[in-house]
Formats: structure tokens, sequence, C-alpha cells
């Protein structure tokens, strides 16, 4: 685990304060996407019909460019399009064949469609989630502590003794396995339990997060932190969205800023506006490497707390894809398909090798 000795604590303090106000005041730079090692979509046959979609308002704009830009290929494709904050309501009651979400499923979206069907939604990844571009896109998780803190990487492991608690096992899709089960002695409860000493090495851990019992950033540290498990530390300081003058992000990440011993989760869009703070890089596994939260280890997906956005369709284990509907997702993973994410502006195009592997999924 990084540390900064405590001797240079004064010193360091001073600097991480200038380059948080740099940092805060300059926009983060664009990654060099890769579309042009994306293989241009080439139809593999003529294709008719109706498709219907269900999406949400974030990914409408989406939606629309694609629809757009197939048509240019397949000209005598239709289109239905249904627009709720729930598209797995159309794939339950067979209204929509492709659900566009802007998050993964939740585990009740899952569920529901099981008891109707009595199998899993067929995933397919499209995107990856913002960095810090604008509200509503689908951000990563960013872990934060007080700029006086020496600490400036953690493992997913550490995370899970921080932010977690003792579980009898967890979540993989909508089966409760016992694998991801842990005691009492992985909780990290005191700074010292991160190796750091003089006088932080018994001072408690101040933990916040935002909307940590449901949300699209809970779900993210629940599914990789803490391998499907749903149990919090119970000294968490939980905020949650809305029926606040002040923004309950920006509480969260002020919260720690004034606390010295306190860690928390949030927004980039929301940590990179208090000097008071700073980010710290993650480990997915212990020795490292540990990896800034910055918008290029997003779009690798090198950053261990990124985030994807996805869409969902009704596929019968064994079964093909109706020939208009792999056709557009083809056009979704091709070249054209990830420039309309990219103009669309919500989110972080795939890299050509996690296209590839989503193509590869198409029967």
């Amino acid at each position: 685990m990084p540390l900064i000795p405590a001797g240079f604590l004064s010193l360091r303090a001073a600097i991480c304060a200038g380059f948080a106000l740099a940092w805060a005041a300059a926009p983060a730079a664009t990654p060099a996407y890769d579309l042009a090692s994306l293989p241009a979509y080439e139809p593999e046959q003529p294709v008719s019909g109706v498709i219907r979609i269900h999406g949400t308002e974030l990914t409408l704009n989406l939606v629309r460019l694609w629809e757009k830009g197939f048509l240019k290929h397949q000209a005598v494709v239709r289109y239905s399009d249904y627009f709720v904050p729930t598209p797995f309501s159309g794939l339950c009651a067979g209204t929509a064949e492709i659900g566009v979400s802007g998050h993964t499923a939740w585990r009740s979206d899952l569920k529901a469609f099981a008891s109707v069907f009595g199998y899993e939604p067929f995933e397919i990844r499209f995107a990856t989630g913002g960095f810090n571009l604008r509200k509503g896109n689908t951000p990563g998780a960013i872990i934060f502590v007080n700029r006086d803190n020496p600490i400036s990487g953690l493992t997913l492991a550490q995370l899970d003794g921080i932010f977690g608690a003792e579980r009898t096992g967890g979540w993989q899709g909508t089966t409760w396995v016992t694998e991801p089960a842990r005691g009492a002695d992985k909780n990290i409860r005191t700074w010292g339990q991160l190796g750091l000493k003089g006088e932080w090495a018994d001072k408690p851990i101040a933990v916040y997060g935002i909307d940590a019992t449901l949300s699209n950033w809970s779900e993210l540290i629940q599914r990789v932190v803490f391998h499907g498990g749903d149990k919090w530390n119970p000294a968490i300081q939980e905020l949650v969205r809305g029926g606040v003058e002040k923004p309950a992000d920006a509480q969260i990440v002020a919260a720690v800023a004034a606390d010295r011993y306190a860690i928390g989760f949030n927004l980039m869009r929301v940590v990179q506006q208090n000097p008071g703070v700073k980010p710290v890089a993650l480990a997915a596994a212990p020795g490292g490497p540990y990896v800034p939260p910055t918008a290029e280890t997003f779009y690798r997906r090198t950053y261990p707390l990124g985030n994807a956005v996805y869409l969902y369709l009704n596929r019968p284990p064994g079964q093909a894809l109706p020939p208009r509907l792999k056709e557009f997702l083809r056009y979704i993973l091709s070249r054209e398909g990830q420039q309309d994410v990219v103009d669309d502006g919500m989110y972080l195009p795939l890299t050509p090798a996690d296209a590839r592997g989503e193509r590869e999924k198409l029967p």
C-alpha cells in the first residue's frame, strides 16, 4: 500500500492542496479513443421488420443516433420506441425486444425477468460509463480521503474491510453463493490497520457514502468490492440525493474535507471540485498495480471501479437472435455505432478489445 512518511506530511499537504486546486480548475483530458481499430459495419444479410426498443431518458438520444445510422445500411427496418424509467418492464411484458439500460441490471430486474421466462436475459455491454462528462452518465466510483491523509492507494480487499462487514455470502446474478463469505476479522476500522503510524494509528475511520443502500455506485461496490455481498459497515454516514438545498454528493465531499480521518466514495465531477480531498489509486490485487482514476483509465477499464452500460434482450438459451436484432447489435458494436456513443457524449466508447468480446457473444 503506497504511503508517504509522516515526516513529510506538512510539505505533502501543501503540495497536495496546490495540486487539487489546479486539478479542479483544469478540465480532464479526453482519452485517445481507438475507433479506427474497430471494424466498420458491413451487413451480413439484408433485414427488415420492426425493432422494438425500450430505453431510459438518458439513452434516448443515443438510441436515435443508432437507429439513424443503421437505416443507412438497412433501409427497410423500422422502429418502435418507448422511453421509460424501467426498460425491463417491456422485456417482461413482451412489448420490447431490446431494453437499453443506463446501468447494469438490478437484481430485482433479473429476478422479475427470470420469474416470467425461467432464464436470465441476454446481456451486451455497449459502452463504458463516463468519467466526469456530465450529469447522469453512469460514472464509476471514486474513493477519496482528506488531503492530509498520507495514503495514496488502496486495494479492493482493503476497501472491503473499510466499507463492508462480515457476511455469509454474496449474490452472483440472482443466485446466492457462499464463496464471498468473510468474518469480522477482515473488518478495517482504524487507520493503523492500513499501516499508518503515529497520530493516525488509533484513529477510527469515518466512512461516508452516497446512496449506499441502492444506487449505481453502491451496486458497483457491492458487486466488485464485496463480491456480491450487500452488508455495509454499520458506521457509514450515508447521504441520499434529493430533498436538500445543498446536493448530497457535495455534502459528502465537504464532510471528508472537514475530517482528516474520513474516507468516502462519490463522483469525480464532484470530488475534483473540492481541494480539501484527494482521490486514491486502486489496485485489484495486493501488490498492485495501483491505478488512478482518470478519463484514460476509465476508457481502458484498468481502474477497478469504472462502470459500464448495457442493453438486454430476451434470448432463450441455445437459440439464435432474430437476424434484424443481431444486425442491429453488430452495428452498435461497430466503428459507426461506437462513434455514435462518442457523438452522444453521455458515455465512453468501448475499446476495440471490449467491442470484439461483445461481438463474439452474439449467437
